[in-house]
């Protein structure tokens, strides 16, 4: 069994939301660091169907237990109404809550109680590359990073399963779409714009929807957890900057699949692609479980287009760039390759410049360290990039 890096030592005084997309291992996660949880699946519908009958059978139950103990809700989003029952509990009797969901915005469209800040709120993402003895970054391109994926040794079925069924089960659940049909094209179109700065109304176009239509899909995906934004860095020093952010899948293996790439080429344009995302996948996920919100990911690009990064990592306390990356499938690095980071240095001169390419040996050119992704990935965790 995979050992995870998240251990939730914050259930030891605090009560937990843990979110994550479906089959992240949220599950798994909790049997093996609580087992003697007391634990309702509300995946399971005779679970779900009593407490959705009548909510006030999860305080009656847990009337019983002893203060202090821990109690698990998984899929809490599903019974929206259970959130005044465990609040009732937490303040009444000192019970600890797990509470798991795939989707925070069925609370929020129902009015349920959040629990008012009495909750802490932590994410788990796919695995990681430290979390997988002997990582394969090819094999992580092309299967992604959820683990029934990576691990099996043929995973197209599986994923294409996911995201016909899982995807299409999961805004259906969420009912805020009409066109179900005009959704299952916009997320082929959305992994056509992966990695990309969004435009709405390109995408729209290619949709045959509206501009406000595709921004609402956009908003359900960020929603439901199936993807997120990586915002532009908007602080002006010298050059006029693009201030529309950037959109990613949440797995690298999603986009791909949904436009059925795979398997992907070496030296290839999706190639490149994939590695970006994997390694802006690796640092959403690095920053979350170290430094919560205390350091956050952006990208820069200049209004004319000249001059890019593909990512920032700022700290959200003092404002500062700390670390500039660029991320390149050559196997060759080129002065070329390095123009984003020297312009941005022009401008930034304290921050650390990396670039990250397929290199078998790590190097230094003019102050931008040169890293193989295999070798930067384990850094990376090792705290050897951000302090």
């Amino acid at each position: 069994m995979l050992k995870r890096i998240l251990k939730l030592q914050e259930i030891e005084e605090d009560s937990l939301f843990l979110w994550g997309s479906r089959q992240t291992g949220k599950s798994t996660l909790l049997k093996m660091l609580f087992p003697n949880a007391h634990k309702y699946d509300l995946l399971k519908t005779d679970v779900r169907m009593n407490l959705e009958l009548r909510p006030s059978l999860l305080r009656e139950e847990c009337e019983m237990l002893d203060e202090g103990e821990l109690v698990i809700i998984d899929e809490v989003q599903k019974v929206p109404a259970l959130l005044d029952e465990i609040h009732w509990l937490m303040e009444n009797r000192g019970l600890r809550f797990i509470l798991t969901g795939s989707s925070a915005r069925k609370l929020r469209r129902s009015g349920a109680n959040l629990l008012g800040g009495r909750a802490l709120r932590r994410t788990l993402f796919p695995l990681v590359s430290a979390e997988i003895p002997d990582f394969d970054l090819h094999r992580a391109l092309n299967n992604g990073m959820l683990p029934r994926h990576y691990l099996s040794a043929n995973p197209s079925k599986r994923i294409q399963s996911y995201i016909g069924d899982y995807l299409r089960q999961e805004i259906v659940e969420e009912a805020v779409v009409r066109q179900l049909d005009a959704f299952t094209r916009f997320l082929q179109v959305a992994a056509l714009n992966n990695t990309e700065i969004v435009n709405y109304t390109n995408i729209a176009q290619d949709c045959g929807v509206s501009a406000k239509t595709v921004k609402e899909y956009f908003t359900i995906l960020h929603d439901t957890m199936l993807g997120f934004y990586l915002p532009a860095y908007t602080r002006v020093v010298k050059r006029r900057l693009l201030q529309s952010p950037k959109f990613y899948y949440f797995d690298v293996g999603i986009p791909n699949h949904l436009l059925r790439r795979v398997p992907l080429q070496p030296a290839t344009e999706y190639y490149g692609h994939a590695l970006e995302h994997l390694v802006v996948q690796e640092l959403r996920a690095f920053l979350s479980y170290f430094f919560d919100e205390d350091k956050t990911l952006c990208y820069w690009r200049t209004l004319d287009n000249n001059y890019e990064v593909d990512v920032l990592i700022c700290d959200t306390v003092t404002n500062k760039v700390e670390v500039a990356l660029e991320i390149k499938s050559t196997n060759r690095v080129t002065t070329h390759d390095l123009k984003g980071l020297k312009a941005f240095s022009e401008e930034h001169p304290d921050t650390k410049l990396i670039l990250l390419a397929l290199e078998e040996r790590p190097r230094k050119i003019n102050g931008i360290e040169v890293w193989p992704i295999p070798q930067f990935l384990p850094r990376l965790w090792a705290g050897k990039v951000i302090a």
